[in-house]
């Protein structure tokens, strides 16, 4: 998907600067799904105001440049609505956990053995974000964090009745790659 219609999809939710865009992919509601940087926000957001899907409000402060604030207009909502019936690429589940697993025969069990349980640690701690829904949450929101409440379950599953299998297969002493 385009960054463009990422940052339309952002701009439904309110008005927002650049650096607030940014932040609902790192750690607000599509952290959990896609990725966009400031380096690819900034520029993406001069051209939809270029093309007047946005508008751009700058705001002063002191001792700093003018905040950009950002406003979805009517021409940009249509644009996101036509963007998002368009066909959807298949997901591409980015794991380095996986990778390194891959290679688990050339590692000590001790480290594979640790990253399972980092790995566990941390996917039960997401679990616990995910249990209960926001007050703020559009029922689209809401529905994708019960269906990554089911991912995250399921993995968990998985990886505490599997680990054994790839556990196995490191080796028993350090190895040297």
């Amino acid at each position: 998907m385009q960054v463009t219609t990422l940052c339309l999809g952002a701009l439904v939710f309110g008005d927002a600067t650049g650096y607030e865009i940014n932040k609902m992919f790192e750690d607000g509601p599509f952290s959990h799904f896609l990725d966009a940087s400031y380096g690819s926000i900034y520029p993406a957001l001069t051209r939809l105001t270029d093309e007047g899907l946005v508008t751009c409000k700058a705001e002063p402060q002191e001792r700093r440049p003018d905040k950009k604030i950002y406003s979805l207009t009517e021409k940009g909502r249509l644009k996101l609505r036509d963007a998002l019936q368009q066909p959807i690429a298949d997901d591409k589940f980015r794991s380095e956990f996986l990778f390194t697993l891959l290679f688990a025969h050339l590692l000590p069990r001790d480290r594979v053995r640790g990253m399972v349980d980092a790995r566990l640690a941390a996917m039960k701690k997401k679990l616990a974000e995910l249990a209960h829904p926001d007050e703020e949450d559009t029922p689209g929101m809401d529905f994708a964090r019960q269906y990554g409440h089911a991912v995250y379950s399921a993995s968990i599953d998985f990886l505490e009745n599997n680990r054994h299998l790839i556990e196995e297969i490191a080796t028993e002493e350090e190895a040297h790659v």
